[in-house]
């Protein structure tokens, strides 16, 4: 032997960001070539515009590829039981063909991770989340009868989102969707699940599949673009609705506690304002302690949605009381083209944002053609999602 590699016989490891199931498709459709990072996966920014992408979310029907999530499936005669001391909620409420949103935290107190909650029956379930939690969900499985496998590189999901969305699944011959409430789910095809769910608060659908059939749906889909106003779309378009629904995002407008690197930087349920996830009657769960505690002393931070004063997007402002004293930040913001007005998911310290909520002001910084102009500009807490549409919830879906 001379020492030479035979080059040849070595299997080639792929570098960089890896296509997903339907990337071949988005690249061919894509003009502004803007990609970025999704859990490996090369995932779209945008596409076309995110002006077209938006006003397609709120007024026709698009496409979104959600299968770089993480996703993880719970079976097992003790899977209800593993999953109810996991999480913050009473998993025992979300029947068989149901989907649950979810919480679970450390033993301090501190989201983990958010997610959705699959129910296929009495022992078997899928957890989707943005963060990487097999390693947490097989310590939390430590002495249950459960099993836990990762699907997350073996089931492909499509999000098909707007008010156009029902028509463009009966147009495909999916119309056993139509009797499918919020947050429903069901097996409409062998193989095929869809779930009445998504992360825009409008009228829409996700679409599970095996990797490998991901690409033939995508194209079933993609057949029916006419009339309906089919439009793929990448994830700045999305995080513009999310904003508008209030719904919040992992890295952005809380940190996952697991993936922090400071002290102090992990927030708590009660904190992201969803007391009504945690259910202290249920038995023990994983933070119990810790959070009835902080029920009782209350917390040190409160996430919530703001309107701003002015046009302009307040995204990362430092947040004052009286002018003077700064008690946050700005978390997620835009100007929201449907309901004209610029709008913001905000941090404050306690007792702001709960007890104190007057005279409250954005610091916002406005470049006008190379000059920054500071201005301080009131704002105004709120309670309800910013964007609310009855079509999201009526049963049957009416058509458009």
């Amino acid at each position: 032997m001379d020492g030479r590699i035979d080059t040849d016989s070595i299997a080639a490891v792929p570098t960089g960001l890896i296509p997903g199931p339907v990337q071949s498709r988005l690249e061919k459709i894509s003009t502004a070539k803007s990609w970025g990072n999704w859990a490996g996966y090369v995932s779209p920014l945008v596409l076309d515009t995110v002006e077209f992408e938006y006003f397609a979310i709120r007024n026709q029907t698009t496409l979104f590829d959600v299968s770089p999530m993480h996703k993880y499936r719970i079976t097992g005669p003790e899977a209800e039981a593993m999953l109810n001391r996991m999480v913050t909620r009473d998993i025992r409420k979300i029947k068989p063909g149901r989907v649950g949103y979810a919480l679970w935290c450390d033993e301090e107190g501190m989201v983990i991770d958010d997610g959705t909650l699959f129910r296929f029956s009495e022992t078997d379930f899928r957890l989707c989340c943005q963060e990487s939690m097999h390693g947490w969900l097989l310590d939390a499985a430590w002495g249950f009868d459960v099993t836990i496998e990762d699907e997350s590189h073996s089931i492909g999901g499509l999000s098909l989102q707007g008010p156009t969305s029902y028509s463009l699944l009966d147009a495909a011959g999916l119309s056993a969707v139509a009797d499918m409430k919020p947050f429903d789910l069901r097996e409409i095809e062998p193989g095929l699940w869809i779930s009445r769910t998504g992360f825009t608060g409008d009228l829409g659908y996700e679409l599970w599949t095996d990797w490998q059939q991901t690409g033939a749906l995508w194209d079933r889909l993609w057949q029916q673009k006419q009339p309906w106003g089919l439009r793929a779309i990448g994830s700045h378009a999305l995080d513009m609705v999310r904003i508008e629904a209030g719904f919040m995002a992992a890295k952005v407008d809380f940190q996952p506690v697991l993936t922090a690197s400071r002290l102090g930087r992990g927030r708590s349920p009660l904190e992201l304002g969803f007391d009504r996830l945690v259910d202290f009657t249920k038995g023990h769960f994983n933070g119990r302690r810790a959070l009835l505690k902080q029920k009782e002393s209350g917390p040190r931070h409160h996430l919530i949605k703001l309107e701003i004063g002015g046009f302009k997007p307040a995204d990362g402002s430092l947040i004052y009381y009286r002018k003077k004293r700064e008690v946050g930040h700005v978390t997620s913001a835009i100007w929201s083209p449907t309901a004209k007005r610029n709008i913001a998911l905000a941090e404050l310290k306690a007792p702001y944002g709960g007890e104190k909520i007057n005279d409250l002001w954005a610091e916002v910084y406005v470049n006008e053609e190379g000059i920054w102009d500071k201005r301080l500009v009131p704002v105004t807490v709120v309670t309800d999602p910013f964007f609310r549409n009855d079509r999201a919830r009526a049963t049957p879906p009416r058509p458009f």
